[in-house]
């Protein structure tokens, strides 16, 4: 992505051609599908994905049937989260020495095998909240190795630079349509049969990726082994995160976005039971309500055609999330209820989907595993106190306060990021320039300090 936009249209890129001969059809939105490898990712994770918010869905159900308690529900959250976030350094600076295909297909079998034990247990009538609490802790240590890894991976999954941004947000979509699909089946699999097939279904499709990751044909890269003890490059890749101020600020909202925005999604049960007066498919009609904005999100998102811009869909997306946890707060109405969570799984996807996209623009590659681990941490290190504090505040205050709490904050946190985003424009700029991704005549004219320009990206 070094050269500018002229040039590539004036140079074809070999690459950009061969990719291009099997979907020469298909749109812009859809351009990542060029290439075979993310085309077999795509149906492999999309098969997944269903399974994972299935599994959500009925671990949240099980521990409030077993407890009926909002501390625990926080509880057990935090159980998993918190693993991935202490180890989240350490993996990172793993993930960068290993083979990334490799390293994928050992998380994923340890996946499946962590959702067929949960199934057995449930399915025999022996479940306990204690081996709720351990199987989720075994969880986040397969999530600190598999979201720095996956996200790293995909650039190896298309063969044009050009074409990362849109398969980042293709692989959002997968996540999204995930959670539409997942929980609506979910919550029909609890009601007639129970939480165990949920967790069984899930299981079983951790095959489809293992399946399309052996299908795969990737080029093997030359790794440089450093002789840095592990220690020090984690020091390095903290001195980049701390020391760079728009992967450093982008990184604050989306742990503060975490930390406030995501927690909502512990004390949906209470929702359900307690303030919309129904049940299993009551909680997942509202899973799946998120989930249709977080669809709508990832596919705005992969019909963009640049990066620039970004930061702005930041703010502004973090506004709509902050404003619809706290109108869902004051509803008592299912149908209202369902509609402000079209409004939340926008606001949140669309911000964790642009935080993504502008950290992996901007991070030299030989850094990239090691800084995607950092804004894994982001996630796991502000999400399970999230929890913990939603289960608290809701069983101290109500889970309508509690929310209405967590939205007022996020607007806050909104307000303090647009304070930020001139300086990380500024710095982002020659960036963007020298990786073409802004127009000539915009490159030859850099914006000054003073400049609206400087608000644009």
């Amino acid at each position: 992505m070094a050269e500018s936009r002229s040039n590539i249209e004036s140079r074809p890129n070999p690459a950009d051609i061969r990719s291009s001969r099997p979907l020469s059809s298909v749109s812009h939105a859809w351009r990542a599908l060029r290439h075979r490898n993310f085309q077999l990712y795509f149906v492999g994770q999309g098969i997944s994905v269903i399974g994972t918010w299935m599994t959500r869905v009925a671990t949240t159900w099980l521990v409030y049937q077993l407890t009926h308690s909002a501390l625990l529900l926080g509880v057990v959250t935090f159980a998993g989260q918190i693993i991935s976030f202490l180890l989240g350094p350490f993996a990172g600076v793993w993930v960068e020495r290993l083979e990334r295909r490799k390293l994928l297909l050992a998380t994923q079998a340890a996946a499946a095998v962590q959702s067929l034990a949960l199934a057995g247990l449930v399915l025999a009538h022996r479940i306990t909240l204690t081996e709720i609490i351990a199987l989720t802790a075994l969880q986040g240590v397969i999530n600190a190795f598999d979201m720095p890894g996956r996200q790293s991976f995909l650039v190896q999954m298309v063969d044009d630079r050009n074409d990362l941004s849109n398969a980042i947000a293709m692989s959002s979509s997968l996540a999204n349509g995930g959670r539409l699909i997942g929980p609506a089946i979910a919550g029909m699999v609890i009601a007639a049969a129970g939480t165990g097939w949920c967790f069984f279904v899930d299981g079983v499709s951790y095959l489809a990726v293992i399946a399309s990751l052996l299908l795969m044909r990737i080029q093997t890269q030359p790794r440089s082994r450093s002789h840095a003890t592990m220690f020090t490059q984690v020091r390095e890749g903290w001195d980049y995160v701390r020391s760079f101020e728009p992967v450093r600020a982008i990184l604050l909202i989306f742990a503060f976005m975490s930390l406030m925005g995501y927690s909502y999604a512990v004390i949906l049960p209470i929702f359900a039971v307690q303030v919309l007066h129904g049940g299993a498919t009551t909680l997942g009609w509202l899973t799946a309500a998120s989930g249709v904005g977080a669809l709508a999100s990832a596919i705005t998102l992969a019909a963009r055609k640049s990066v620039v811009g970004l930061t702005r869909t930041v703010q502004i997306a973090c506004a709509l999330l902050g404003a619809g946890l706290v109108f869902f707060g004051l509803s008592y109405t299912l149908w209202l209820s369902l509609v402000l969570m079209v409004l939340v799984g926008f606001g949140l996807m669309q911000a964790a989907s642009a935080c993504n996209t502008i950290v992996q623009s901007l991070v030299p590659e030989d850094k990239r595993a090691r800084v995607m681990s950092y804004y894994t941490m982001a996630f796991f290190g502000s999400a399970p106190f999230g929890s913990l504090m939603a289960g608290a505040l809701a069983h101290r205050f109500g889970a309508p306060h509690t929310v209405l709490f967590t939205g007022a904050s996020v607007l806050v946190g909104t307000i303090w990021f647009t304070f930020q985003l001139p300086r990380i424009n500024r710095t982002m700029h020659p960036i963007y320039a020298e990786k073409g991704l802004i127009p000539e005549h915009e490159i030859t004219a850099a914006p000054e300090p003073n400049q609206a320009a400087a608000n644009s990206y």
